[in-house]
């Protein structure tokens, strides 16, 4: 495996691709606008308390005051006590020097929600440097791999020297990872709180200690793993500060930057600009002339094969066979490249031979083994299909980039012009019957006035002499095609 991050950054946002062998595998989209504060850190000044809603008002430095409930402050004397018992006026008092964290952005007139309650996050492990827990994400179900991570934690632990430093929970990517993963996450946090906590210390205002890591710092700390060659960065920029965040957190990884500085843009000439157009469209055409179609809804994903153009070379099993083996490679791309979750379900040609239809789920299952985020899936059902599901872990590519149609409202689909034209006359019929007009005017889309003149002028005229009113029509050239109106004169 021979995978190149690439790292294109602008002021208004970040995009990383992972390419494996010159294909893309993964784009993240990270923009300036949309940040948020969950995670943050700060050194605060506690402003207002107010016992009558055990809680206090905190100043964090940022545009309104903050918000923090006794609830949410960690209190080490009150082991087996449940949490919010004490008074918020035993913790905190007016001009109080307070280390919080962000749990809720701001919202509308509402500050940001606080903890004492901090935590600092690596790819594989949650640190919490106030708590001595060790546990395991539930989503990690089998309790044979439950037992194992915490024994490697453990190790670790002693291994770096840093036994009864602070609690941990081994996240859900730490499935199935080694020793020496879980010793990079424990050297990496080690480091940084250790910068965190000399910031706090150094503090004398309502400042920022922490951040979740941007974008292109969070992708050099969750994806430079074993078989990545090189990290390519376009912003001179964003490459001298990852330099310094390696140096100080992940030296071994520090040989695999590189500066882009060439004349062409970095995406285009690695063709992912391309990429992310295609991963937006609803059709994937396959190399053999076969294709799938993607369709992304609330509920689930669904995938259809088809054989499209495709006629192969010598019998119609052959050639079915050889579109669904293709198709499930390519869909375990798409997968990964447009970022869908949840159920997903697989409509691969029929097959009438079992063991095309093995080979096909065993390919299905070889390609999606190489995703990082974790999956199941079935065998083909005898309908032809595979039921999927794949963890969530962000917003979808179309989610992040696209919104629904102002016109057909998210549908996909419009009501055809015949449609509109048997609507209007419907509508005519009541607004005669309701309303005292001599005339009236229908205002209307170009391609519902050009078949009311045409295909249905026969039917515009009976429908004059029955109501005895006339009917005038008028084109509105930026209607949505769904929508007319009918005015009385």
């Amino acid at each position: 495996m021979s995978e190149e991050i690439l790292v294109n950054v602008t002021p208004m946002e970040t995009r990383v691709a992972v390419v494996d062998n010159g294909a893309t595998q993964d784009i993240h989209i990270e923009r300036s606008a949309s940040l948020g504060m969950v995670g943050n850190i700060y050194a605060g000044k506690v402003v207002r308390v107010m016992p009558g809603m055990q809680a206090a008002f905190v100043d964090i430095g940022a545009e309104r005051t903050s918000f923090i409930h006794v609830s949410d402050i960690h209190d080490p004397a009150a082991e087996g006590r449940a949490r919010g018992t004490g008074a918020i006026g035993d913790y905190l008092h007016e001009g109080k020097k307070v280390i919080v964290q962000v749990t809720k952005d701001p919202l509308g007139s509402k500050g940001a929600r606080l903890t004492t309650e901090l935590s600092v996050s690596s790819r594989y492990l949650v640190f919490m440097p106030q708590s001595d827990h060790v546990g395991v994400s539930q989503r990690i179900d089998d309790v044979d791999e439950r037992t194992r991570l915490q024994g490697l934690l453990a190790e670790g632990l002693v291994a770096e020297g840093m036994e009864g430093e602070g609690g941990y929970i081994l996240r859900t990517a730490a499935e199935g990872v080694g020793l020496e993963e879980i010793c990079v996450d424990l050297r990496f946090l080690k480091r940084l709180w250790a910068a965190v906590s000399r910031r706090a210390k150094a503090a004398r205002k309502a400042e920022l200690l922490y951040t979740e890591l941007p974008l292109h710092m969070r992708t050099v700390r969750d994806l430079a793993r074993p078989g990545v060659e090189k990290i390519l960065i376009d912003s001179r920029e964003s490459f001298t500060a990852l330099q310094e965040f390696c140096t100080a957190y992940m030296p071994e990884v520090s040989g695999l930057l590189e500066h882009y500085a060439g004349e062409r843009p970095l995406f285009d000439l690695h063709g992912i600009e391309d990429d992310i157009q295609r991963a937006l469209a609803r059709k994937v055409e396959l190399k053999s002339g076969g294709y799938l179609i993607i369709d992304q809804t609330e509920a689930m994903t669904t995938i259809d094969v088809n054989t499209g153009s495709y006629i192969g070379r010598r019998n119609l099993e052959e050639t079915i066979f050889k579109t669904n083996l293709e198709a499930a490679t390519v869909l375990a791309r798409q997968l990964r490249l447009r970022n869908l979750g949840g159920i997903i379900i697989v409509d691969f040609i029929d097959m009438q031979d079992e063991e095309h239809r093995r080979q096909v789920h065993r390919s299905l299952e070889k390609a999606m083994a190489r995703d990082p985020a974790r999956n199941k899936i079935t065998a083909v059902s005898e309908l032809g299909l595979v039921e999927m599901t794949r963890k969530r872990t962000r917003e979808s590519l179309e989610q992040l980039l696209c919104e629904d149609c102002p016109v057909c409202m998210g549908r996909g689909v419009l009501k055809t012009a015949e449609t509109i034209c048997y609507e209007i006359f419907r509508e005519i019929m009541r607004d005669a019957r309701a309303y005292e007009a001599d005339k009236l005017l229908v205002l209307a889309a170009q391609g519902v006035i050009d078949r009311l003149l045409d295909e249905e002028s026969a039917n515009v005229a009976d429908l004059q002499e029955f109501i005895g009113k006339s009917i005038s029509l008028r084109v509105e050239p930026d209607n949505n095609p769904e929508h007319f109106d009918i005015v009385l004169l």
